[in-house]
């Protein structure tokens, strides 16, 4: 055998690894029977039209198969377990060319055990709290196989982490002192983990079933629609010429497609097979090249809307709106993907590296003249989508939807004409040459009509995130169907690739796809139910706080780090749903109570972010690093150091939650105007490059040790402004209690009132904490104590809260009645903290200069 053959049989060998890590998602068996494939065919179909139905309006239209959220749940589980046992082998010795009788038994079982909920949901309705035998017994059958589809599906530790949380329920009596409880009954487990919704079937399975799924079958579909390979080749397009050109388009693509994926394996095996063989053509070593794709990939988990399931669940976890989770994640999100893309920058830089070749070269006059009207053609199209609809809204009532279902057939007949006006874009594996922006740009546009039907439901209509990803489904459906034909018309051609039978199979295999994209996902959600059970069930959180605080010895930062590293290392065996479910119902309460305890108002939604993003991190973390192995497998590079290098580009991502827990402003909180945003949003920039060339060693050249210190100085103060102006002028000042009312009735409706409390947790043990509560716009100050749901009383010189009000903001931000008020913290008159960014960029400015003289220097004598 020849050299040549070795390698590319190697090549061959390698992708073929990354494809076996990525079927982790969506089943390993591949059966040659035609029973057994149709059905793995034709259930995961099925589930799918089960899902648009349930998130239609089409069963309250016809009155027909109208299922209310808990029996959804049982059916969704139902597919999900069952697929489990069929699509996935028992070990990785069992075959996978067929399936086992033993398989489809147990399969079958399981899901009986699943619907249970659904099949008798009268009769149980009617005795809560109160299982018959047969309850008992459907109920402990299928919490066994549901560990065991946990199993197959995603591996064994989210099965043994969902166990030993059923084994301190149950053996609570027998545990050490520190977290021992009374342990529960058999009825009273299997009531709480089965038979309602506070386990298994609770939050997190509703919101796999109800939204989730929805935005997977979504993004399944415009993959099948060819969007991907579009939004591929435009990166490739746009960005290829550059230094390290498809370095950066990697980063670009990975991003764009992290929009609709939200899973980084999957998006390094679509991504990766473009990017990492050209990364390595033009320089890259194998291990930079998978570790560029690793980041990027894992990144893409952050893109709203998707960001895989979490976005969804920290809409019922935290309890604000999809649209806030979006505007929260977005800023740290787009900077870190602007900081990847500038670290590719240094790195190409530091190799001397080109880009691949242009064809035609322009003149920067035309350059600019093309990156103008790029943006122009953005802003105007974004402007007519939200007021030109608005406009038709409030012209047109209640005829709105048919005028706008016309504007969309226009505009998707006109875009898909000009898609017609340049060649069909190329679908292999492989770019040779650097594809022409301006045809690539074209060739797909109308694959943005459905993401802009689902921001315009999402952001403008105020549909709910699953309505909306119906919705935009459904036009997807139309595009499946009639892109293929309406081309062939636009051609004139009638070959079998423009057929509409064709688009009919790209419609049934993306429907098919996204199910069996969905089996993960439903068995994680539903065995992460299992520890947010447990929790509720015995109380443990409370015992959680406790120990956290012992062994932090309440400092924020150590509590900080050491959420972190759980995070990180669950996150080597669970997938990122399962470990934010699981970090996060242990962790979240914990952080907001200690952080209130130190006089840190830290927003529920900044904590959640923080876990999820180190849930992230952990697939690219050796030893395991899922997607690390995945892009290894392409590149051909070691796997453990492809791992530790894209880690290391991935500090970023992992400083980030420490300066958005500390600076809130990056989640767009406490931002009062315009030019504010404006401030920080640049600020952040500014920090997140800083630190990426510090972090590099590299800025216009090699840095010194004092340029790299005093870069991350720049990154540190840009990020966190208030590290140094809140040590030289305090933002608040303490006022005592009894000028409460007198405050309160001067504040202006939709500030803050911080006030510090003392009182007594379950387990009387003494706390001070620090809560935040928004004043509304009520005439007198009592009033206004009410509305936020206080009521006081004044005793011996001492202000304590004498009722709560139920469900009040008060309540829910843990204060209750016999609580002391010590004082009220007060805002300071002061510049704003954003004056220290002038030296900072100063320095910035200073190292820039210094460097630019050097690069000089180095220029003439090479």
């Amino acid at each position: 055998m020849t050299e040549s053959s070795e390698k590319i049989t190697a090549e061959e060998n390698t992708k073929l690894d990354a494809a076996k890590i990525v079927e982790s998602e969506s089943g390993a068996r591949n059966p040659t029977g035609a029973i057994p494939k149709k059905i793995l065919f034709y259930v995961p179909l099925i589930w799918t039209l089960f899902q648009l139905w349930y998130a239609s309006p089409l069963p309250f239209l016809f009155n027909f198969f109208v299922i209310n959220d808990t029996e959804a749940r049982a059916i969704h589980l139902s597919f999900a377990i069952f697929l489990s046992f069929t699509a996935f082998p028992t070990f990785k010795s069992s075959p996978t060319s067929y399936v086992p009788i033993q398989d489809w038994i147990i399969g079958l079982v399981g899901a009986f055990c699943s619907g249970y909920l659904y099949i008798f949901y009268v009769e149980l309705s009617g005795r809560p709290g109160m299982p018959t035998q047969m309850d008992l017994a459907v109920s402990v059958l299928g919490l066994i196989l549901l560990l065991e589809a946990t199993r197959r599906a995603l591996g064994p530790p989210l099965m043994v982490v969902a166990t030993i949380f059923i084994i301190y329920t149950f053996g609570g009596q027998y545990m050490p002192e520190v977290i021992a409880h009374k342990g529960a009954s058999l009825a009273k487990g299997m009531s709480h983990y089965w038979l309602g919704t506070e386990g298994v079937f609770a939050v997190a399975l509703g919101v796999s079933t109800g939204m989730v799924f929805m935005f997977v079958l979504f993004g399944a579909m415009l993959e099948s629609a060819g969007a991907g390979n579009y939004f591929i080749r435009s990166s490739f397009a746009a960005l290829g010429h550059f230094k390290g050109g498809p370095a950066k388009a990697a980063v670009v693509s990975s991003g764009l497609t992290g929009l609709v994926s939200g899973s980084s394996i999957a998006n390094v095996v679509t991504t990766g097979t473009f990017t990492i063989p050209l990364m390595k053509k033009v320089g890259f070593s194998p291990e930079k090249a998978g570790a560029i794709e690793v980041a990027c990939s894992t990144n893409g988990q952050l893109m709203p809307p998707v960001m895989g399931a979490a976005a969804f669940l920290m809409v019922e976890y935290v309890g604000i709106s999809y649209i806030e989770v979006i505007k929260h994640a977005f800023l740290p999100a787009i900077i870190s993907y602007i900081a990847l893309v500038y670290i590719v920058h240094l790195e190409a830089c530091k190799m001397g590296l080109e880009g691949m070749e242009k064809k035609i070269t322009r003149t920067i006059a035309q350059r600019l003249r093309s990156f103008v009207a790029t943006i122009l053609f953005l802003i105007i199209m974004a402007g007519a989508t939200y007021y030109g609809l608005g406009w038709i809204k409030g012209v047109a009532g209640a005829a709105t939807i048919y005028v706008v279902v016309v504007l969309l057939a226009v505009a998707y007949v006109g875009l898909l004409r000009l898609a017609c006006k340049v060649p069909e874009l190329e679908v292999s594996h492989e770019i040779k040459e650097l594809p022409n922006f301006g045809q690539t740009f074209k060739a797909g546009l109308y694959f943005l009509l459905p993401i802009v039907v689902l921001m315009w439901c999402l952001v403008v209509e105020r549909l709910s995130p699953a309505l909306s990803a119906y919705w935009a489904t459904v036009l997807m459906i139309v595009i499946l169907l009639t892109q293929r034909p309406l081309k062939g018309f636009f051609r004139k051609t009638q070959s079998t690739d423009y057929a509409f039978k064709t688009g009919f199979k790209d419609l049934i295999d993306g429907m098919v796809a996204g199910a069996r994209n969905m089996i993960g996902i439903g068995v994680a959600t539903s065995a992460a139910g299992i520890v947010v059970g447990t929790v509720t069930l015995t109380g443990v959180g409370l015992v959680m706080t406790e120990f956290v605080e012992f062994i932090s010895g309440g400092n924020l930062m150590l509590i900080l780090l050491f959420t972190a590293v759980i995070s990180l290392i669950l996150g080597m065996g669970l997938p990122t749903t399962a470990n934010y479910i699981v970090v996060s119902t242990l962790m979240a309460p914990v952080i907001v109570d200690l952080g209130a305890q130190n006089g840190l108002i830290v927003p529920l939604i900044a904590v959640h972010l923080f876990v999820f993003y180190f849930g992230i991190l952990a697939d690219d973390t050796p030893p395991v690093g899922l997607a690390a192995f995945a892009a290894a497998g392409i590149s051909g590079g070691d796997p453990i150091k492809t791992g530790i290098q894209g880690f290391t580009y991935d500090i970023r991502t992992a400083v980030l939650p420490f300066m958005f827990i500390f600076n809130t402003q990056l989640l767009m909180i406490g931002i009062d105007h315009w030019y504010h945003l404006l401030i920080v949003i640049a600020g952040a920039i500014l920090a997140m490059l800083a630190f990426a060339a510090g972090t590099q060693g590299f800025f216009l050249t090699k840095s010194r040790v004092w340029e790299t210190a005093a870069m991350l100085l720049i990154a540190l103060v840009l990020f966190r402004p208030g590290i140094v102006w809140d040590e030289i002028f305090p933002p608040l000042i303490e006022e005592p209690p009894a000028q409460l009312e007198s405050w309160v009735s001067d504040m202006d409706p939709g500030s803050s009132l911080r006030l510090t409390v003392k009182g007594e947790n379950m387990r009387g043990k003494e706390f001070t904490k620090t809560v935040m509560l928004t004043v509304g716009s009520e005439a007198t100050a009592e009033e206004r104590l009410n509305g936020v749901g206080i009521e006081t009383r004044e005793e011996d010189g001492k202000v304590w809260i004498d009722n709560v009000v139920f469900s009040s903001a008060a309540e829910r931000a843990g204060l209750d009645f016999d609580q002391e008020i010590l004082n009220i913290q007060i805002p300071t008159k002061r510049l704003p903290k954003e004056i220290m960014y002038v030296p900072a960029v100063i320095l910035y400015g200073f190292i820039w200069l210094i460097q630019s003289r050097r690069r000089k220097k180095q220029q003439v004598l090479a």
